[in-house]
């Protein structure tokens, strides 16, 4: 059996993490591990044992999850942290990112796709809300273009979300398909791989499959790079 995906889930309201745990644990694939209510008691836990994924909540008492993210990167350096917060603001969007954060969730999010994202996430994918997709878009559009895409964050240990688009990326466009082109702009209205099936007619594994060759002609690791090249690239 393949052995199951450990959670360290970090959140100051108790019944949530309860609930979340009891939910999360209906599915064979998970295992929670540790909780925490705190950033102090998370590095704690860290020192006891390391979780495959980090489910953290932003707004904690003490220091914010986004201001945290570097110290449980360093605490735990093969963990990978997944957003998991109430907050719709962009900045700290921006601000995770750039921390370092594996994905960015609501939530409000559906139980079966947290649990699909925690896997995608452990497997090395970028997952944000289509919400929020469409915030980081929003960011980026109205920045200068030299200017950083958030504050400066303290740096992480490990290398940080890229959110630049390689230049190289632009002569990989004459490359996609017209369908590509047309998937492209839905990635970057921050619809997901579901709305995208639903709105062209055709099915969910279609959709993966142009998306990874989308990725692979621009030369991109993930939707987010994806959405920022078409954005800065006028296609959005």
């Amino acid at each position: 059996m393949t052995p199951s995906i450990a959670l360290l889930l970090v959140d100051d309201h108790t019944l949530f993490r309860r609930g979340l745990k009891a939910l999360l644990e209906q599915d064979d694939r998970f295992t929670v591990t540790a909780e925490a209510g705190d950033v102090g008691e998370a590095l704690r836990c860290l020192q006891r044992g390391q979780p495959d994924v980090i489910l953290l909540d932003n707004h904690l008492p003490g220091v914010r999850g986004v201001d945290a993210i570097p110290a449980l990167k360093e605490a735990a350096p093969e963990a990978r942290v997944l957003m998991l917060t109430v907050s719709e603001n962009e900045n700290d969007l921006a601000a995770a990112l750039q921390a370092g954060a594996d994905g960015y969730l609501l939530k409000t999010v559906e139980s079966d796709q947290l649990c699909e994202t925690i896997v995608k996430v452990m497997d090395g994918e970028s997952v944000i809300s289509p919400e929020m997709m469409t915030k980081l878009v929003a960011v980026f559009r109205s920045r200068p273009s030299a200017a950083p895409l958030s504050a400066p964050v303290a740096a992480p240990v490990s290398a940080p979300v890229p959110l630049e688009v390689p230049r190289e990326a632009a002569s990989g466009a004459d490359l996609l398909s017209p369908r590509e082109r047309e998937i492209l702009l839905l990635i970057a209205r921050g619809d997901s791989n579901k709305l995208i099936a639903r709105e062209l007619d055709i099915a969910e594994t279609t959709v993966k499959i142009h998306v990874q060759h989308i990725l692979r002609k621009l030369g991109l690791s993930s939707r987010v790079q994806a959405a920022v090249f078409a954005t800065s690239q006028g296609l959005a």
